[in-house]
């Protein structure tokens, strides 16, 4: 994936996994992470405790590429070990960037796993610098290691609360320590996804934990759902089995409506409410809100396809596999020329000829962000032979940068920020444009309307409504 590539789309930033008293915890984590591919794929890591000592192993690329040699896995040894995926969106793609971050310090080692953006990264590590502290990554993950190391409390987890207490934004956090075992939390307001499972046969010990970001990183180890951690909750799991607290009290919370518009697996189910469910549900709603005369309707795969099963099914117009994903493209390499960069929305998706020729079709899809990504499907569609192409977006407008974990341009680079709905139809070429309305989204994700649902959703991203203080951006800091 290339830097244009990634703001023609929203990305999220990493997905996390951690599992407690497991034989051959590092195998399992490693299928964990690969279920959470989507979340992250430019690097991967796992750290492992034997008992002893801590073990790790991380490296840029796919979770096959850096964990695929059983020889790697054999260096891994415990039952007990975290991992991350990582899409960048502070800090570089490099390997000092990559996670878990693991430190030693006078009471043992300490190893974290961050899912999600702190808003005040750059203010806390300005100051964390002028104390002396040594920063060996560009990522704001790090500042947890360095407020750890400074705290004035005794214990490993009182030191982790202090920590916590002092950062703000959107995060997801796994921990690990020789003495505490596994912590995950999820930030006071519950932004970014974080899940508590267990694996069958464990109910009568203190074993088989397993955390994740998404369900269906449970689903590929066989473990159990149990619940979602709930925002602000701390949970510790070691020898003595597991138990919950909760230093923030209860602020509510503002979980990520994206995470059911595009970033998380279908077949997961968040926050009680399943995936597939929820998108297909917003297909329903756009074909009752913006209905048009058309002969297919056609997704945009693979996050558009399920909402065009919901908009199939309510508008009766037949659902067809116009547009065909290769499953199999990583990162684009070869881009010597404008004309080559421009084949590559191709090396991802093709035309499917005999499905789209002489047809009126609708386009169904998951956002507009710049609409650079829009323009070539829409032209690829016309050249394939449709009469007529109208295009409905399973989100409303996203017209607002976001600062708590979400890979987003600037507001000025954003289609929706800078045009009028016409516009916009005219620069990505469609013959109709239309976007799910606020109400329509939260109807269906069970809401009467917006007014309801928005008390449990974060959507600054089509809004500007922003739940968590942006420290940095008042300060006019960059982490």
């Amino acid at each position: 994936m290339t830097q244009s590539d990634s703001l023609n789309r929203p990305y999220e930033e990493c997905g996390v996994f951690g599992v407690w008293g497991v034989p051959d915890a590092s195998a399992l984590t490693a299928l964990g992470l690969h279920a959470l591919q989507h979340r992250g794929q430019e690097a991967a890591g796992i750290v492992s405790f034997d008992g002893e000592r801590f073990h790790q192993h991380k490296g840029l690329g796919l979770v096959g590429d850096v964990f695929g040699d059983s020889r790697v896995m054999a260096t891994l040894p415990g039952t007990v070990a975290i991992g991350h995926n990582r899409y960048a969106t502070t800090g570089g793609t490099h390997v000092r960037n990559v996670q878990p971050l693991y430190a030693d310090y006078e009471f043992g080692g300490l190893a974290v796993a961050h899912n999600g953006n702190l808003t005040n990264s750059a203010t806390l590590k300005q100051a964390l610098v002028k104390r002396g502290c040594i920063f060996h990554s560009s990522t704001d993950t790090e500042v947890f290691i360095h407020l750890i190391a400074i705290s004035l409390y005794t214990t490993v987890l009182d030191r982790f609360i202090d920590a916590v207490k002092q950062v703000k934004g959107a995060y997801s956090l796994i921990t690990l320590t020789p003495d505490d075992g596994l912590i995950g939390m999820r930030d006071p307001l519950g932004v970014r996804p974080l899940v508590l499972g267990r694996m069958p046969g464990h109910e009568q010990d203190n074993g088989g934990w397993v955390l994740a970001s998404e369900t269906c990183a449970l689903d590929i180890i066989g473990a159990d759902y149990v619940r979602d951690i709930e925002p602000g909750e701390i949970v510790v799991i070691n020898n003595d089995g597991l138990r919950s607290l909760r230093p923030f009290g209860d602020q509510g919370g503002r979980f990520c409506v994206f995470e059911y518009i595009y970033f998380a697996r279908p077949d997961s189910v968040l926050e009680g409410q399943p995936v597939y469910e929820a998108r297909r549900q917003i297909g329903c709603e756009l074909a009752r809100e913006s209905a048009v005369e058309a002969d297919v309707v056609v997704p945009v795969p693979d996050s558009g396809v399920p909402s065009a099963i919901g908009y199939a099914a309510e508008s009766g117009i037949p659902f067809e596999l116009g547009i065909i994903r290769n499953h199999y493209v990583g990162r684009t390499f070869i881009e010597p020329t404008d004309q080559i960069r421009n084949l590559g929305v191709k090396m991802k998706h093709s035309a499917n000829r005999p499905v789209l020729a002489g047809k009126r079709v609708i386009l169904v899809d998951d956002s507009i962000v710049r609409g650079t990504t829009s323009r070539k499907i829409v032209d690829m569609v016309r050249a394939a032979g449709a009469t007529e192409v109208h295009m409905r977006i399973t989100s409303p407008p996203t017209k607002h940068a976001c600062f708590y974990g979400i890979d987003t341009p600037e507001e000025s680079k954003l289609m929706a920020a800078t045009h009028t709905l016409e516009e916009m139809a005219r620069a990505i070429g469609v013959d109709s444009l239309a976007f799910v309305s606020f109400d329509g989204l939260y109807r269906a994700l069970g809401h009467a309307n917006r007014a309801e649902g928005a008390r449990r959703y974060c959507d600054a991203c089509f809004t500007g409504d922003y739940p968590i203080q942006l420290v940095d951006k008042e300060g006019n800091l960059v982490a």
